[in-house]
């Protein structure tokens, strides 16, 4: 894999919402085909495109081939996240939550607020709204110019 194919990958994911969502499929496959190297990088954009454009169902187990081959990196952590957002659209609610936990208690990076955005989802998902209010206000609070403090204490205290 080269800058080259990145950028090319890109240009393709910049035409969703503009071409038919077959047509970005298929353009997501034929440009994943050219990539030698890495078949778990391959599975994991074939499973975007699947996801991006309404099929969970296909992208379920690309997600998890890409992973069961190694997936690493930024591309690792954005399948686990995608991965269990995907699990609870197909009804596995309590998977996702499992996987979205596993990511909190052992994973930190610029996509924290993610992982306990989605978990706050699957939580809602499972009846579980004090947790899912609380993860929440405590995501939105990092970015508030004001009140942070205060809202990430009643966030606490739900």
């Amino acid at each position: 894999m080269d800058e080259n194919w990145e950028t090319q990958l890109q240009s393709i994911w910049l035409k969703l919402g503009t071409i038919s969502n077959e047509e970005f499929i298929h353009q997501i496959k034929n440009h994943t085909e050219l990539l030698t190297d890495s078949q778990a990088i391959a599975d994991f954009e074939k499973a975007c495109a699947f996801d991006s454009t309404g099929h969970e169902k296909e992208a379920e187990p690309l997600y998890r081939s890409a992973l069961d081959k190694g997936l690493t990196g930024l591309r690792r952590r954005r399948a686990r996240i995608q991965l269990a957002s995907t699990l609870r659209n197909n009804g596995k609610i309590e998977e996702s939550i499992h996987i979205l936990r596993e990511e909190k208690a052992n994973y930190s990076d610029e996509l924290n607020d993610a992982v306990d955005s989605f978990l706050a989802l699957s939580l809602s998902s499972a009846g579980e709204y004090k947790e899912a209010l609380s993860l929440t206000l405590k995501a939105i609070s990092k970015h508030l110019p004001r009140y942070n403090n205060s809202l990430s204490r009643y966030a606490e205290n739900l």
